[in-house]
């Protein structure tokens, strides 16, 4: 049976139990379970990430330095390729300079030109040794890419230095490479103005050693030339101021050489008719040989002479006086006959105003031209070629 109470009559004997336990307040726990592990593997979850992060971020941000650092590199290299090249242009240009100072014999090229080539020889070498300091730096070299995060930061950050380094090191380099410009500039003016004061001067040399033959006036000429046409310092620059200096040497010798033929004396008498010839035939180079006979002439009172011309250039002859043109020195007859003997020199400036296929023709010439000179003594060539015709004394006289 039951009771309202809700609890359950027992037989005699026994125990009565409710059929459930109750409390005042019923309360059930709720599973937990489990919980520590969910709370270890998020925030294991948010650690990986975040290292992902970090090793991304990382590892871009390393690539793109290195690019930086890469580029950079390649652009110094490139001005330190041209600094260097344009020190080894700086180091040929200044070798020359000093070959064409020690080549310098001292007889043509001008004092203050050669200060000038010195000293810009000494600024040069001051130009090259502070550019080959800058251009000595050691350049950095970025080591194989890491791999851990904390690694590719600090290698970042490494390669970040390197860059600002090589920024410095190219804003040093591009101030050397002016001053090298320069001083080459400045190096090969001196030196081609040296050169030309040699070749400018190879002229009055001339002048002043007028007896020297004409090969060696010629080879003196010609080397002026070639001097005269350097723009640079290098070897040929070098060739043509030592033929130039070897020319002006060989001018002496063969001076030396002549007056040593003309001593005795009649050597002061022979050098003033050898002047007289000269300034009747400005631009003709003329050479002089003495000899007791002369065209079988020379000896009883007497006179002989001999011409020989070139027709090429320079306008060149050698005339060959006999001993006693000097011996009657200054006589009209003497004078006629050096005028006769120069007007076969001068002939090689106006070959087209004559016919000089015949000797008599040939002869005539000269006789007309010492004629337009004014001589008229005999000893012009009348006496032994006879009168030449008028239409050759007219042409002479524009043979000038």
């Amino acid at each position: 049976m039951s009771d309202p109470t809700g609890v359950a009559l027992s037989t005699p004997g026994g125990h009565a139990l409710p059929a459930r336990f109750a409390s005042a307040t019923a309360t059930v726990e709720p599973r937990r379970r489990g919980t520590g592990l969910v709370l270890w593997v998020t925030g294991a979850l948010v650690a990986v990430a975040t290292v992902g992060a970090l090793q991304i971020t990382a590892s871009l941000g390393y690539d793109d330095t290195r690019d930086e650092f890469d580029s950079t590199l390649d652009a110094t290299q490139a001005t330190v390729t041209e600094v260097t090249r344009s020190v080894g242009e700086l180091v040929a240009t200044s070798d020359t300079a000093v070959r064409l100072l020690d080549s310098d014999s001292g007889v043509l090229a001008d004092s203050a030109a050669k200060d000038e080539l010195t000293a810009s020889v000494d600024e040069a070498g001051d130009a090259r040794a502070s550019a080959e300091e800058v251009v000595g730096a050691a350049l950095p070299e970025a080591d194989t890419k890491p791999v851990f995060f904390w690694e590719l930061f600090g290698a970042s950050e490494g390669l970040r230095q390197d860059i600002e380094g090589l920024d410095d090191l190219d804003t040093e380099l591009s101030k050397e490479s002016p001053e090298l410009t320069s001083a080459e500039t400045q190096l090969t003016d001196a030196g081609v103005a040296f050169l030309g004061s040699a070749a400018s001067a190879a002229a009055s040399f001339e002048q002043a050693h007028i007896s020297a033959g004409n090969d060696a006036v010629i080879a003196l000429r010609d080397a002026a030339t070639t001097a005269a046409g350097a723009s640079a310092l290098d070897d040929t620059a070098v060739t043509s101021f030592i033929a130039l200096q070897d020319a002006a040497s060989q001018v002496i010798a063969s001076e030396k050489a002549e007056l040593s033929e003309k001593s005795g004396p009649l050597k002061s008498v022979r050098l003033e008719i050898e002047a007289f010839a000269r300034s009747l035939a400005p631009g003709v180079l003329m050479e002089f040989d003495w000899n007791p006979i002369v065209n079988g002439a020379g000896s009883n009172g007497s006179m002989g002479g001999l011409t020989t011309w070139w027709w090429d250039e320079p306008d060149r002859a050698v005339i060959e006086l006999s001993n006693s043109v000097a011996e009657q020195w200054p006589s009209d007859r003497s004078k006629a006959l050096v005028a006769h003997e120069v007007g076969h020199a001068i002939s090689v400036k106006c070959e087209d105003m004559y016919d000089s296929s015949t000797q008599d023709s040939i002869e005539k010439w000269a006789t007309a031209w010492a004629i337009s000179m004014g001589f008229s003594d005999d000893a012009n060539g009348v006496w032994a070629y006879g009168y030449p015709p008028q239409s050759y004394i007219d042409a002479a006289s524009g043979c000038r």
